[in-house]
């Protein structure tokens, strides 16, 4: 990945990889699920610590090989007294687009048939570079994988290849990983080997077949980051679509895992729903608008705007291009226009906010409006402190409300003020100095200037006219 950063935990549609296979293997409601951890393992182990409390790691002190990996796996469940029976899976952790529903055919399938072990593999349209499944024709039991350099002419036209997930029978497995050499190229603990060695004891090795070839691809580089990126994106778009939800332009639109969906939500081009976004029926968001772990209620509009951790009321509209910061929450019908920056902010029902403003650590009740240009000051060079408006409140143009102030129901607020100190309910606060006209001030101090000649002929067309 050329990355400081561990590849399993390069992230794709809201999780990481590693998170992508675990969520998957939890589908399958296993009695225990353990993570081999090897390079980076503080990183890894930690993050696993977030995504899943209940899960196990074992750590592989060197790399020896895929079969030593799944060897440190049992010992960690046996060292802790767990008896090693029933169904072992063994999944990669650079496999993101891996479903649950294939993990849970592929148990199936194992338990159904018999088997000893049983391999996922996948039908694809070009299997250079991948281990063949080699096929008795009779019984369809496996009976080779066969590498790549490895295959004959005719085992090369075979199109069904090993995805590295199996299936085994606990028992087996941990006898024949103990039969395992490393007398091989790479000196390592090939788990293959174990399919070798369980059919050399007489057991069934079997093979489930992934029904989309593209599940098992695995992530060694960010192209094939960006690929798989891609294509999650697009089985999310897709259940997204099936579910009721109008996506105008799924090229351009971005969603993740956790966000979900009511029926006629719709989305616009160039979209990002991140995190646990959540859209309620008929809301609307876009184009160009990026919304994270922000909830849009019913009939909402949101356009052209960058919302994290916000909420959104029903029938509210937001944007274009406003920004709602962490802790903002819009009422029912509320608005947040045109360049509206919030944060922390609780704004009441039909309460506007129309245009270039910056509301912070603030609470406005209900059919409150907030004129153009203004301020919530909240920041005093060391701490934050709150302003609380009333309902039915109407703040001038270009005000600068210095917290902490409290502004009481029905109060207005003249435009150009800054107001310092509470406002009764129902009072008209003004806080700016007296106009003072200084007459003949630009001929005395911009003599033969533009702005002098200007005046100047004001000056004669008046006394023409009079």
């Amino acid at each position: 990945m050329k990355s400081a950063t561990p590849k399993v935990l390069h992230a794709l549609c809201g999780r990481s990889l590693v998170g992508h296979v675990v969520a998957a293997s939890r589908e399958l409601s296993p009695e225990h699920l353990v993570v081999v951890v090897g390079h980076a393992r503080e990183q890894v182990s930690a993050h696993l610590a977030e995504i899943d409390a209940e899960v196990r790691t074992a750590v592989q002190h060197e790399q020896n090989g895929t079969g030593h990996a799944v060897r440190m796996g049992l010992e960690e469940l046996s060292d802790s007294g767990v008896a090693l029976d029933g169904t072992v899976i063994v999944v990669c952790g650079d496999t993101p687009l891996l479903t649950g529903e294939t993990l849970q055919r592929l148990a199936a399938a194992h338990s159904d048939d018999g088997n000893a072990v049983t391999v996922l593999s996948a039908e694809v349209p070009d299997a250079t570079g991948y281990g063949r499944i080699v096929r008795d024709d009779a019984s369809g039991a496996v009976t080779a994988i066969v590498e790549h350099k490895d295959a004959t002419d005719t085992q090369r036209a075979i199109r069904e290849i090993n995805s590295g997930v199996f299936a085994f029978d606990a028992q087996l497995l941990t006898d024949a990983l103990g039969k395992v050499r490393t007398d091989n190229s790479q000196g390592e603990e090939y788990l293959t080997d174990v399919l070798g060695i369980l059919r050399e004891a007489g057991h069934r090795v079997g093979a489930c077949v992934a029904a989309d070839h593209r599940e098992i691809l695995g992530i060694n580089n960010r192209v094939q980051l960006a690929e798989a990126r891609r294509l999650l994106n697009d089985r999310l778009l897709e259940r997204a679509m099936l579910s009721g939800v109008t996506v105008v332009d799924p090229a351009t639109t971005w969603i993740d895992v956790t966000a979900t969906f009511e029926p006629d939500a719709l989305v616009h081009p160039g979209t990002q729903l991140l995190g646990a976004t959540h859209l309620a029926a008929h809301a609307e968001v876009g184009p160009n608008s990026r919304l994270t772990d922000t909830t849009v209620g019913a009939g909402a509009v949101v356009a052209f705007t960058v919302a994290d951790g916000a909420v959104v009321g029903a029938g509210a509209s937001v944007g274009p291009y406003a920004y709602l910061r962490p802790g903002t929450r819009l009422g029912a019908r509320a608005k947040a226009g045109t360049y509206v920056e919030m944060k922390n902010a609780t704004i009441g029902e039909g309460t506007k906010v129309p245009h270039l403003s910056y509301v912070g650590d603030a609470t406005i009740g209900e059919q409150t409006n907030i004129g153009a240009a203004s301020v919530f000051v909240n920041y005093d060079g060391v701490n934050k402190h709150h302003t609380t408006i009333g309902s039915h409140c109407r703040t001038g143009a270009d005000n600068m409300l210095v917290a902490p102030v409290t502004i009481g129901d029905g109060a207005y607020t003249a435009a150009g003020s800054v107001i310092t100190k509470d406002v009764p309910p129902g009072s008209l606060a003004v806080a700016r100095g007296q106009q003072r006209n200084i007459e003949g001030w630009v001929a005395r101090k911009r003599p033969g200037s533009a702005a002098a000649r200007a005046a100047e002929a004001a000056r004669r067309e008046d006394e023409r006219q009079q």
